[in-house]
């Protein structure tokens, strides 16, 4: 009769022999591996097992390119969306996050700013002292160079939006159409304006008809297709026109200021400008009809 020690020894060298024999191991050689902790796992193997004992809390192990089987994957792995319930998403289910746009970004404060400037532009011109025209030329001023500056931002920094792009040339019409207003309400008190006081008539009605007229261009535009709106955006030539425009008027306003010493013949420049920028405006007015009508036209 063997002996307990030999009879275990025999038992233990079958259990080898059949577990070297096995196409499948019980313990896979990634047991040693220590997967990283996930966040919102309810348990973690260190082993794999086999197909048939998969559970819910079954996971991939690190570097494993099978699919992962459990709870909220799908056959191929992916993340499944749990579908709402009376148009609410269930608890736990993943809901992507998004943010809110932006309104108030730097560059559309600096619009608002130049619309709130327009009452205090026009409330310096009728006042009466030596400060009243250079606060209404100090405003001007401003505006024309945050005029720049927000379009400047917007573009370097990326915080353009919907509602400054459309604020924007409200702001730049609403201050030249005022200013060009309160220059030929008040004429300057200058031999070259005082034998035609219609000088300054004529190229503010040529600037805010050009104005006005493109408003309307632009906003059928807006309802045509993607080439007839194309045509209309701002190019090069518009560019001058507005600093040309800004230029003219903030001579003509200085123009206005008894402080300076320059004060008269700063007159005859800023008419001129004035004349040249009516010129670009009606210019640009007519590139952008031609280039509609070729469109049309196609």
């Amino acid at each position: 009769m063997p002996s307990p020690i030999a009879t275990h020894a025999s038992l233990l060298l079958k259990a080898a022999a059949a577990a070297a024999a096995s196409p499948k191991p019980l313990f896979s050689p990634r047991a040693a591996q220590i997967p990283a902790p996930v966040a919102g796992r309810a348990c973690t193997r260190w082993f794999r097992w086999p197909a048939s004992a998969r559970g819910l809390c079954s996971s991939t192990p690190p570097n494993h390119s099978g699919p992962a089987h459990g709870m909220g994957s799908d056959a191929n792995g992916t993340r499944r969306r749990v579908p709402p319930v009376n148009g609410l998403p269930k608890e736990g289910a993943t809901q992507p996050v998004t943010a809110p746009p932006k309104l108030l970004t730097l560059p559309t404060v600096l619009t608002i700013g130049r619309v709130a400037a327009v009452p205090f532009l026009i409330s310096t011109f009728y006042m009466d002292g030596p400060w009243a025209a250079t606060a209404t030329t100090g405003i001007f001023l401003a505006a024309a160079i945050t005029d720049w500056l927000d379009g400047y931002i917007a573009r370097k920094m990326h915080l353009g939006t919907p509602f400054g792009a459309f604020l924007d040339p409200v702001a730049d019409k609403l201050m030249v159409a005022a200013t060009l207003v309160l220059l030929c309400t008040k004429p300057l008190e200058a031999s070259l304006l005082s034998a035609g006081p219609w000088l300054l008539t004529v190229p503010s009605i040529a600037i805010i008809g050009r104005e006005i007229t493109m408003s309307a261009v632009r906003e059928w535009a807006a309802s045509q297709n993607t080439q007839v709106l194309e045509a209309v955006a701002v190019n090069n030539l518009g560019k001058w026109k507005t600093a040309t425009q800004m230029i003219a008027l903030t001579l003509l306003l200085a123009s206005r200021d008894p402080s300076l010493p320059v004060q008269g013949a700063l007159v005859a420049p800023g008419v001129v400008l004035l004349y040249a920028s009516a010129g670009l405006a009606i210019w640009s007015l007519v590139v952008y009809i031609r280039n509609i009508w070729r469109i049309l036209l196609k």
